[in-house]
């Protein structure tokens, strides 16, 4: 059984090769204020981590201190199980930029109610005046926007789907949207099973992150495209800024979707988290790795990228 199941993922992979390296990048805006957005090829691929896989890092990567916390969160990432993507699908190149963001407030008024909560030290700091254009840290405009929940998230995509179209509101019915957990994990992997995109180990200055050989670790974020993207084109998947999903949290994938859609159940008063960010230790910068927190909650590690339904 182990050997039918090894030969049909290696045809599984040969068939993401196939469509990954066969044909050129499509990348395109739809207006000039809208991010990038790059076209994602139909696949599947194994979501998750492998036994052997968590058994290995908890071994020999992860640190002594962080042993028993880490041991709780990869057992999130069980079972791992297939899953297929029948269409293609575009992803923002890399995470909505502070500009980005900006212009959406600027054109709306948008003012969230509440303030962020700052990250500093290695530990929280609350700042009344904290929020997307006061981070606790320098940005420019071409940085991820941080210090947004999933709500402001979601407020930027109604106000984007209205754009695209013309100024006739469209809210959750156009064409943009917040990734599935599985989209974003499949398009994070790129093709590949490794731990991350790039190979298992973290190298150096390969993401921004609390440890990863980077000018901008555990400072603050760095400007969007400042490393290498993997092989579809996308920047900063892992590290920088932790990305908001569309999918409610769920301990575990029993009862995940498996075609790529989004999980509507579950705890859905908090929404997943992908990628870790510039606080995260090389540990959690991993494509199975997975958090959640409260769609209320905005920090200054938090942003999000946004897909395009190709139809």
């Amino acid at each position: 059984m182990k050997l039918v199941f090894a030969i049909i993922f290696e045809l599984l992979i040969a068939s993401i090769d196939s469509a990954l390296y066969g044909a050129p990048l499509q990348t395109f805006r739809d207006c000039a204020e809208c991010p990038e957005m790059v076209v994602v090829p139909a696949g599947s691929f194994l979501m998750g981590s492998s036994a052997a896989e968590t058994a290995r890092d908890l071994e020999f990567v992860v640190p002594d201190s962080d042993r028993a916390f880490a041991r709780g969160w990869v057992a999130n990432e069980y079972p791992q199980h297939l899953v297929s993507i029948d269409l293609p699908f575009a992803l923002g190149t890399h995470h909505v930029t502070r500009g980005e963001f900006a212009v959406f407030v600027n054109e709306t008024g948008y003012f969230p109610d509440d303030p962020c909560v700052l990250w500093e030290n290695h530990r929280f700091v609350h700042q009344r005046d904290a929020g997307w254009n006061n981070t606790g840290f320098p940005q420019t405009d071409v940085d991820p926007v941080v210090c947004v929940n999933w709500q402001d998230a979601k407020a930027y995509i109604a106000w984007l789907n209205g754009k695209v179209s013309h100024g006739v509101p469209k809210g959750e019915d156009g064409p943009y949207r917040l990734p599935s957990e599985s989209e974003w994990e499949y398009a994070t992997r790129a093709g590949t099973q490794t731990v991350r995109w790039w190979g298992d180990p973290i190298g150096r200055n390969n993401a921004n992150c609390d440890g990863c050989g980077s000018q901008w670790d555990k400072r603050r974020t760095a400007p969007v495209g400042s490393f290498p993207p993997n092989a579809f084109g996308l920047y900063d998947v892992l590290g920088n800024a932790w990305e908001w999903t569309q999918d409610c949290w769920n301990p575990t994938y029993l009862g995940a979707p498996n075609n790529g859609g989004v999980w509507t159940s579950g705890r859905c008063d908090e929404r997943v988290i992908r990628g870790g960010s510039w606080t995260t230790h090389p540990w959690i910068l991993r494509s199975a790795h997975r958090s959640s927190h409260d769609l209320t909650r905005r920090a200054n590690y938090l942003g999000f990228r946004i897909v395009k339904e190709i139809k």
